[in-house]
C-alpha cells in the first residue's frame, strides 16, 4: 500500500476540481483505476504517471518521488533538546520498530524541516524543548500531515491533562523502554507496519 502517492493524488484531484470519473476520462482509464490509486491499492506505472502530471499540470518527479515512498518503511522521528536523552531513546525505537527509519532531531524547526520533505507516521516529542514546547511541535506536524501519530515523552506528569488537547496519540514519562514504547504503539490513532515484536 502507498498511502503517500493516493493522498498527492487526491489532493492533486481535487484541487483542480475533478471528480474520479472525469480525471478518468481525460487519463483513457476506468473510474474504479482511479479509486484504486486514491485508496491506495494500486500504483499507476511510469506511462501512467507520466500521463497523470500532464493531466494534473504537476511535476513528474514529484509524482515519482511520492510512488516511490512506500509505507513498508515508515518515518518515525523522536524530538529532545538533550543528546543524552536521544542517544539512549533512538537505539530503543530502533530495536522496537526495526522496519522504520528513526530520526533524531534537538531542534524543534529542524523536526518540522524534515516533516514537511519527508511524511512522518509517529513522532516522540519532549514537551519541554529549549525554544518552543512539544505541544506547539505537535500542532505543527498535524498541520504538515493530521496522520502523524504524536506521543509526548516527559518526566513530568502534570503536563498529561494539556497534552491530550492537541491530539496525540498518547503519553509516556521518561525513560524510554521498549515496553513503553510497545504499549504506546498499541494506542496509535493511525497504526502502521513496524516488524519486529511491536503491534
Amino acid at each position: 500500500m502507498n498511502s503517500l502517492f493516493a493522498e498527492t493524488l487526491k489532493k492533486l484531484r481535487t484541487e483542480k476540481g475533478l471528480s474520479q470519473r472525469e480525471l478518468a476520462e481525460q487519463m483513457y482509464v476506468t473510474r474504479s483505476a482511479i479509486a484504486k490509486w486514491e485508496n491506495g491499492n494500486r500504483l499507476p506505472d511510469v506511462t501512467m504517471i507520466t500521463r497523470l502530471s500532464g493531466v494534473l499540470n504537476v511535476d513528474v518527479n514529484m509524482l515519482l518521488s511520492r510512488a516511490a515512498q512506500s509505507d513498508e518503511c515508515p518515518n518515525v522521528i523522536m524530538v529532545d533538546d538533550r543528546k543524552l536523552i536521544l542517544t539512549g531513546g533512538l537505539p530503543i525505537l530502533e530495536e522496537v520498530m526495526p522496519d522504520a527509519t528513526v530520526t533524531g532531531f534537538t531542534k524543534a524547526s529542524e523536526a518540522i524541516e524534515f516533516a514537511r520533505g519527508n511524511r512522518v507516521a509517529l513522532a516522540f516529542l519532549d514537551i519541554e524543548l529549549r525554544n518552543a514546547t512539544g505541544l506547539e511541535l505537535c500542532r505543527e506536524l498535524l498541520q504538515i500531515n493530521p496522520h502523524t501519530n504524536v506521543v509526548y515523552l516527559t518526566a513530568y506528569s502534570n503536563y498529561a491533562l494539556d497534552a491530550w488537547s492537541t491530539g496525540a496519540s498518547g503519553f509516556m514519562l521518561k525513560p524510554i523502554t521498549p515496553e513503553g514504547v510497545r504499549e504506546q504503539l498499541r494506542n496509535l490513532r493511525y497504526p502502521f507496519r513496524i516488524g519486529g515484536e511491536g503491534i
